[in-house]
């Protein structure tokens, strides 16, 4: 067949699907897209291929069987697809929320690993579900295609004891797996590599803290290329404030709240994961250029959210740099990170006691690559835009060879 195999990226919400088609070979993304609404009314897909018009198409889908079927339509057209034929897709990779303590790295999908990832599903009842069907429905369509699974835990599986306990009676850790596990792992995992590039630092001598900053929010250490301690916990509801998630609170709140409201558990999960955060603070939106429109026209509780919010990253930045005996930098990506010159300036003042500094001018960039630290600064600032894609591509071609 000669040159590489295709890598097909599948990311898998509850109902919704993200997709991209790369080639390995050179990191050519040959088309990209997102089916909306499966299962509802309205459900369509909204696909671009390299080179061509984009297309969205409208048609019912029951499932995400359905959906797959009409991704792989898509990438096959004749007019706006990308490939000829089905056996040009090499594999599959698979973005699965939570691996438990079962993964410490990207895996190729057997019986047995489906088993282990069900087995989390009472970790990550919201994200591990369709991620399953995801791979189960991709199965039956590409039988011999091999399928990988990509865990946003993985990166995070370094971490030592001391970061990852919670001081709660330690059956619960036996039992239940309770634990600090992490997140945005797949993310956290690139923005390192990049920076390794970048800074022409081998990887396995580089110190950074990484901010992943977005509608979800987190923070990981990482020494010597490996993560060390990270913001989220047992869930993507610890750490920052986010953009509907409270982050970390007194967690005497919540039986508080639950007595005063009489609130069962889904209702007080529902409030900390969907009601909480910037958009309870500002009380306009969970989108953080709304709430920056907001607090330019004086509204104060808009200015408190970005307070808050730059103040809460300040400190857990500040706390990673008291388990790292240097700091190589200090990076930011993202959704906010990559783009809110704002908070990223407000970010780096707070730690302007470590000799941090920031240069205004190189700072401002949005969306691309660049260090924004003054030359004087004692720790580099970095801007290094996500691609979580990419990863999930490089480790399935990595494994399924």
């Amino acid at each position: 067949m000669g040159g590489s195999m295709n890598i097909l990226v599948i990311n898998c919400g509850s109902s919704s699907l993200k997709y991209q088609l790369i080639n390995p070979a050179n990191e050519d993304v040959l088309a990209k897209g997102l089916v909306e609404r499966i299962g509802i009314d309205g459900s369509r897909i909204k696909h671009e291929a390299k080179d061509k018009e984009k297309q969205v198409i409208e048609k019912p889908l029951k499932d995400h069987k359905d959906a797959i079927n009409l991704v792989i339509e898509c990438l096959l057209d004749k007019e706006y697809g990308a490939i000829k034929d089905v056996s040009e897709i090499g594999a599959v990779g698979h973005r699965v929320v939570h691996g438990g303590e079962d993964f410490a790295d990207s895996v190729l999908i057997t019986d047995e690993v489906m088993k282990a990832i069900e087995k989390n599903v009472d970790l990550a009842p919201l994200h591990n579900p369709p991620n399953i069907i995801g791979i189960k429905a991709c199965e039956e369509i590409m039988k011999d295609v091999p399928q990988v699974a990509v865990f946003d835990t993985a990166f995070h599986q370094t971490m030592p004891g001391e970061n990852y306990m919670y001081a709660i009676p330690y059956e619960f850790y036996e039992k239940y797996k309770i634990r600090r596990y992490g997140f945005h792992g797949t993310s956290h995992k690139y923005v390192t590599e990049r920076t390794a590039e970048i800074l022409n630092i081998e990887k396995d001598k580089l110190n950074v803290i990484v901010c992943h900053l977005g509608n979800g929010s987190s923070i990981s250490c990482v020494e010597n290329g490996k993560c060390k301690d990270t913001s989220m916990g047992l869930t993507p509801l610890e750490g920052l404030i986010m953009g509907t998630r409270s982050g970390s609170i007194d967690p005497a709140i919540v039986t508080f709240l639950m007595e005063k409201e009489n609130l069962s558990p889904q209702a007080m999960n529902d409030i900390l994961n969907k009601k909480s955060g910037v958009l309870a603070l500002s009380g306009v939106s969970s989108d953080f250029r709304d709430i920056e429109d907001g607090a330019k026209e004086g509204n104060a509780r808009c200015q408190l959210a970005l307070d808050q919010f730059d103040s809460k990253v300040a400190k857990i930045v500040a706390s990673y740099m008291t388990e790292l005996d240097h700091v190589d930098a200090i990076v930011f990506t993202a959704g906010v990170g990559e783009n809110s010159i704002s908070n990223r300036e407000h970010i780096a003042k707070k730690l302007g006691i470590f000799g941090i500094k920031l240069d205004t001018e190189k700072n401002n960039v949005r969306g691309k690559e660049a260090v924004i630290s003054a030359d004087d600064s004692k720790v580099k600032l970095l801007v290094v835009p996500t691609n979580e894609e990419l990863m999930i591509a490089r480790d399935t071609d990595r494994i399924a060879k």
